[in-house]
Order: C-alpha cells, then structure tokens, then sequence
C-alpha cells in the first residue's frame, strides 16, 4: 500500500508514562529535545543582570547570541548588554583567547562609563577548544585593575554533568562578593531570581531576631551588593543556589543553611525550627528547647482551612502541575492529593534528589498519577492537539498550562519567593483566583522572566 512520505502516526510512547510505572529520578530517556514557548523562568541574561551596575558581554557564535540578546533586548537592558561574535576563523587560527581579550577591552573603551563589574560569559566552544581561563581573565583585570571580572558561561553541554549552567549561574552571582568582617547579625538569603516574600516565616524569623536581610532582588547599587558578604548566614532554598551556599562558606566565612521548599507541615516545621536553632547558635544563646513563640499549629489549622475552601470549588476539576511552578511539584501534588484534590498531572521531566520521599508516596498510593515529559520531541504534537473536548483544567505552572491549552492557571515560576506555609496558603487563594479569572495563557507564557522588570509581570 502506498503511503504519503513524511506521514506518519504520533503516539505518547516514550513522553507519558504512569507514576506507578516510572523510576527514580528519570522517567523518560534522554534524547532529541524540544522547547515549548512557555518562557517565565528566567535563563542566565536574566540572573546575571541581578548585580547592580553590571554589564554582561557574551562571547559567542553568532547562532548562540541570538537568544541572549533577544533576552536584553526584551528586558530594556541593552545598555547593559554586549557581544563578541566567534566565527569559523577564530577557530581555524586558535585565537580565541586573543579574541575574548580584545573584544571585551574594546567594548570597555567604548561604553560611556566603566562599570563596577563585567560578567563574561564563555560558550562550549571555549571549552573544546581548551582555552586558557587564567591567561584570558588575568589579562583583563591586568588592563583594568579598577573593573570587577567574573567568569559566566553559556555550556548547554554542561546541563548533565557536574554543575548545570543554572547551579554554575547561581554561584557565580556571588563570586564577586569580597571578603569583609562578618556581621553576627546579618543574613543572606542568595540564589532566588525573585525576592522572598514578605509574608513568609523566613523573614518574620530573621526579623524577630533582629537580622539585618540582604537580598540580591532588592540591591540597587553594587556597593549595596557588596554589603551582602558581611552576612554571618547564607540562606537557599532553590536547590540550584547549593553549590553557591557551600562556595560562598568557604570563600568568606559564613554559615550556609539549605531549606526545602514543602508542603508538608512536619517537614516546614522542622525547616523552620532549623533555621531558630541557627540563628540562636550564632547569636551564642540556648533556645531550651522553646524555639519560637511563633505558633505553627495556628499556621496548620490555617492552612486546612485554605484547603477546605479551596476543594469546595475545584473539586471536580483535573488539576495539573509543572516543574517551572515550584522547587518541589511532587511535594505539591502528594499535600493536594491528600486533601482530595483531583490532581491528574505532572509535567516534568525528573525528579531532584530531595523528591524521592514524595515521589515513592505518590507511586505507592496513587499509580496512576500521570507523568508528562516536557522536553520530548513528541511533547510538540501533544501540546498542538490536547483539550479539544472543551474540557476545563487548573494549571500550576506555565508549561502545564501551555501543554493544556488552558487559560485557567496559576502563573506562577520558581516559586514565586514562597515558602513555608505562607506558599500554601498564597498557593491555594491563587488557585481559587485561577477558577474564577481566566487569563490569557497565550500572551502571558511567551514574555521571558517573569517578574524581572520590564520583562513583565503575571
């Protein structure tokens, strides 16, 4: 039987698979990817642009600097943004390390004023290549004593071994910060690309113990950014900022503390309590045992009440949640479940180290939750023909929302800056709010970082 060339039949085989039939911490294999549209994380150009009065010069092929200077462009940052192109030649004459090294003097020369600080990012090429790192950056701080240098890199190779570009990004935001006497009674909360919220109990603690809270979110010069290596106490809790907590240990002499992000009211209690028994051995007190006269069983019985008023009205509708909208989706899913929600979905495409809990709970106790890759080349078909029945889903997260072609969604990534049980009492009001508002899921999910400035807000 003939048959048309180039067609063929799309099937989910290998981009959906049950949760009961899936392993620990890569359902899917790895292969040729795709990229939906849903771009609210914010990528390198994004983070980077966090340190105040810094510019960024990517050195780069021509097809690679296309993004990144889109990103700028996007974010009304192009004063702050510049590029040294790489071509065939360079590579022909193994003269990159001459390349880098003039191309970002003459950006320099050029620019109305010095900056404070000048993040160079490298690309892939810089590393088959073996280029020599030390000749490269030496030269410059050499020629511009008066300028802060640190090293950025654009390595999509790198996304699987070691350090992942992000954990490398989140690093190097800090690497500029410079030895200086610790203040006891300083804190840093580092590698969030969107500030921590008010609301949340990290701060009311750091608060009631009298902390002074740097944040790089809320620097708005390089001197202020330098005031951040004072803090006696680094706080994370995006997974991707723990390399750069053990770093920033080492390098000036705090102390890196790690809390997960969770739904969970145990493991938020002892998240908490953690963070009092830091904050007491630092200030040389005993807490006896009587860590805060915060009252978390009042924080608990709030949170069941935000989950009663909530189920009311999505009780019957599929939820689905992505890995973009938090740290911890599966922490998520497992709470909602718990309390009756009809969750349906997951999209990701792994699961971090700190999920095995959650994840074996959920294989154990509901098998047929489902797993969506997000990055399978077949995900790109899924995406074009899902929800055709008219069928209303509640979405957590951009790519969830995208791959269901729903307007009623949480716009929410990264966390928002929520945590504790502030993140499910917010979390549960903007999913009431999501029911009721529908919102323009198309025009919302393709502006980049959301939240970074002009970039847009959701």
């Amino acid at each position: 039987m003939l048959k048309k060339v180039g067609e063929r039949e799309i099937t989910e085989n290998g981009a959906v698979i049950r949760i009961g039939d899936s392993e620990f911490p890569s359902p899917f294999k790895s292969g040729l990817e795709y990229a939906s549209p849903a771009r609210g994380t914010w990528n390198i150009v994004h983070t980077g642009m966090l340190i105040p009065e810094a510019h960024e010069i990517f050195v780069c092929a021509a097809s690679c600097l296309r993004g990144v200077v889109l990103t700028a462009a996007e974010m009304n940052a192009m004063d702050r943004f510049s590029t040294v192109e790489i071509k065939e030649n360079n590579l022909l004459e193994g003269n990159l390390e001459e390349l880098l090294i003039e191309g970002v003097s003459d950006i320099i020369g050029k620019l109305p004023e010095k900056p404070p600080a000048i993040l160079v990012y490298t690309s892939c090429v810089h590393h088959f290549t073996g280029c020599d790192w030390r000749v490269m950056f030496d030269s410059l701080r050499d020629r511009f004593p008066d300028i802060d240098f640190v090293d950025c890199y654009m390595n999509p190779t790198l996304r699987k071994s070691g350090l992942t570009p992000d954990q490398t990004m989140r690093r190097q935001l800090y690497a500029l910060l410079k030895p200086r006497e610790i203040n006891k009674k300083a804190v840093a909360i580092i590698g969030n690309d969107l500030p921590t919220s008010e609301g949340s109990e990290i701060i009311g603690i750091l608060k009631g113990h009298g902390m002074k809270i740097h944040e790089i979110t809320s620097c708005r010069s390089y001197n202020e950014y330098q005031e951040m290596a004072e803090s006696s106490l680094y706080i994370s809790y995006y997974p991707a900022a723990k390399a750069g907590g053990k770093e920033l240990e080492k390098r000036l002499g705090g102390k890196h503390l790690y809390l997960t992000y969770s739904w969970d009211y145990n493991e938020i209690t002892g998240m908490l309590n953690l963070l009092e028994e830091t904050l007491y051995s630092l200030e040389d007190s005993v807490s006896n045992g009587i860590i805060s006269e915060t009252d978390y069983e009042k924080k608990i019985a709030l949170c069941e009440e935000e989950f009663g008023k909530t189920l009311e009205i999505t009780r019957d509708i599929p939820i689905a949640i992505d890995y973009t909208f938090c740290q911890r989706p599966t922490s998520v899913a497992k709470a909602l479940l718990e309390h009756g929600f009809n969750v349906k979905r997951l999209y990701l495409d792994g699961f971090i180290d700190e999920e095995k809990a959650d994840y074996v709970y959920l294989k154990e106790n509901y098998p047929d939750l489902m797993i969506y890759a997000t990055v399978n080349v077949k995900s790109r078909f899924m995406a074009s023909g899902e929800k055709k029945s008219g069928e209303k889903w509640l979405a957590l997260g951009q790519k969830a929302a995208y791959f269901l072609n729903t307007d009623y969604f949480v716009n929410v990534v990264e966390g928002g800056g929520m945590f504790g049980f502030e993140a499910i009492i917010d979390t549960l009001e903007l999913m009431r709010d999501a029911v009721a508002n529908k919102k323009d899921m198309r025009g919302l999910v393709q502006i980049k970082g959301m939240g970074c400035g002009c970039c847009g807000e959701g």
